[in-house]
């Protein structure tokens, strides 16, 4: 017999691997709500890495892709706003603004109030 393991048998270093079926346990006893909130300050933290909001702010600065990002959290945080309370939204929404304000003060060529990223979800955005 061979010391191999058969493609059925997992392999001795499978101690390593990550274990599916915790952490779809884990998902399935996390709140919605709590879900909801986890993928904002993900969004939130990527946008402020790619405004250049960090301490290597220059090396990581790319408009394009936090202005997707921005969008894409005003997106969520209006279309789960009835879901989530306001004790949840209502930091968001500040975060949401905060980066709404640092992206025009980012850009060379500021957007027109209301065209902004998340605009169309917020309305016009001012400092």
């Amino acid at each position: 017999m061979s010391d191999a393991t058969s493609p059925n048998e997992p392999a001795a270093s499978s101690a390593a691997a990550p274990d599916f079926d915790a952490m779809t346990r884990d998902i399935a006893e996390v709140p919605a709500v709590e879900v909801i909130v986890t993928v904002a300050v993900n969004l939130m933290s990527a946008a402020a890495v790619k405004l250049g909001l960090t301490e290597d702010g220059a090396e990581h600065k790319d408009l394009d892709e936090a202005r997707k990002l921005v969008h894409a959290l005003a997106g969520l945080l209006d279309a789960s706003a009835t879901e989530i309370s306001s004790f949840h939204a209502a930091p968001l929404r500040d975060g949401l603004k905060s980066l709404q304000l640092a992206f025009r003060e980012a850009s060379l060529v500021p957007d027109e109030p209301g065209k902004g990223p998340g605009e169309k979800y917020t309305g016009p955005v001012f400092g």
